[in-house]
C-alpha cells in the first residue's frame, strides 16, 4: 500500500484508523466500556496483525449513541439493543424511500 492509498482511507467511515486507547479517549468513555459493547456485538472492532482492536468512525458514532443512553441510566446490554434496532429501522426506512421513489417514476414513466 502506497502513501497516497493511505491518504484515500482518511474520508472512509469503515476504514479502521483509531486504536481503542484513540477510541475510548475519543469518546470520554473506558475501554472497559469499548470492551462491553463489543461483548454485546454491537460493534465489531477490526484487528490489526498484532491482534489490537481498530475502530471505525462509523464504529465510534456507534459507540457514542450507545454511551449517551449509558449515561442517562440504561443498562448497557439495552443500550447496545436500542442502537441496533434504531439502525435497523433507519435502514428499513431508506429501503421504503427507495422502493416509494421507484414506483413514483414507474408510474410517471407508464403515465406518458
Amino acid at each position: 500500500m502506497t502513501a497516497d492509498d493511505s491518504f484515500g482511507r482518511l474520508d472512509d467511515d469503515d476504514y479502521p484508523a483509531y486504536t481503542m486507547g484513540r477510541a475510548a479517549d475519543m469518546l470520554g468513555a473506558t475501554q472497559g466500556f469499548l470492551r462491553a459493547i463489543g461483548e454485546a456485538r454491537l460493534i465489531t472492532p477490526l484487528r490489526s496483525e498484532g491482534g489490537h482492536r481498530r475502530y471505525s468512525r462509523y464504529q465510534l458514532r456507534i459507540a457514542a449513541r450507545a454511551r449517551e443512553l449509558v449515561d442517562q441510566g440504561t443498562p448497557i446490554e439495552a443500550a447496545c439493543r436500542i442502537v441496533i434496532l434504531e439502525d435497523q429501522l433507519e435502514e428499513a426506512q431508506r429501503i421504503n424511500a427507495e422502493y416509494r421513489h421507484a414506483a413514483e417514476s414507474e408510474n410517471q414513466a407508464t403515465a406518458s
